[in-house]
């Protein structure tokens, strides 16, 4: 059965991928194009309470194997609550992270075993995956400078971040069709117009029309 199109945004802090996620879905808007906006973790109302026990910095002893459990909770509700009844409408679906972010923030960057996580990743989404992927690539220091990070994920190392960006490129070059790697460090508008050209793309493949 035909379905709606699915496209996920990543990359380390202050990358800019919010700001061109959110670029993508007012573009898709301009288009009346029916669009929902989610973010991961969150999205619904338990996701929402699950973000918040995430992202305390009063929780700095949480241990990662509870972390990794936290965000695939999260993720499954907002799977099964939003983003399958969207798809199933042939609405497009826009997320500011997903699935890819708990292989590399969790898995590569904090040594879990990775095939163990991606099994959990599938059974939490019923191994839904994005059609497309926009990793928004740019250098950690150059990205902190950008704003103030003080949530608990934000405030782990420099080496950690070094690490969450290693694995998003080697996540990149496994995945070259589906994931876009985007120089973060372009003009705004340059960046939105690659994000629109890549979608204009795939949304011929799956019939769109605009």
């Amino acid at each position: 059965m035909p379905r709606g199109l699915f496209i996920s945004f990543e990359g380390v802090e202050g990358c800019g991928k919010t700001t061109q996620a959110d670029a993508l879905v007012d573009w898709l808007k301009g288009k009346d194009i029916p669009v929902v906006y989610i973010r991961d973790p969150g999205g619904t109302d338990i996701g929402e309470a699950v973000r918040t026990i995430l992202l305390d910095p009063e929780f700095r002893t949480m241990h990662a194997k509870c972390e990794v459990l936290l965000f695939l909770a999260s993720r499954s509700q907002l799977t099964y609550e939003k983003i399958i009844p969207a798809l199933s409408k042939r609405q497009i679906v826009v997320t500011d992270r997903y699935a890819d972010s708990t292989l590399v923030y969790q898995a590569y960057a904090r040594d879990l075993p990775g095939r163990l996580i991606a099994v959990f990743n599938r059974f939490a989404t019923a191994g839904l995956k994005p059609d497309l992927t926009f990793l928004v690539d740019i250098d950690i220091a150059r990205g902190r400078a950008r704003g103030v990070f003080d949530d608990r994920m934000e405030r782990e190392s420099l080496l950690y971040h070094e690490r969450v960006r290693e694995g998003y490129l080697r996540l990149a070059r496994k995945a070259k069709k589906r994931i876009k790697v985007l120089d973060g460090e372009k003009e705004v508008r340059s960046l939105n117009q690659e994000v629109i050209a890549h979608v204009k793309t795939i949304m011929a493949r799956k019939g769109y029309t605009l």
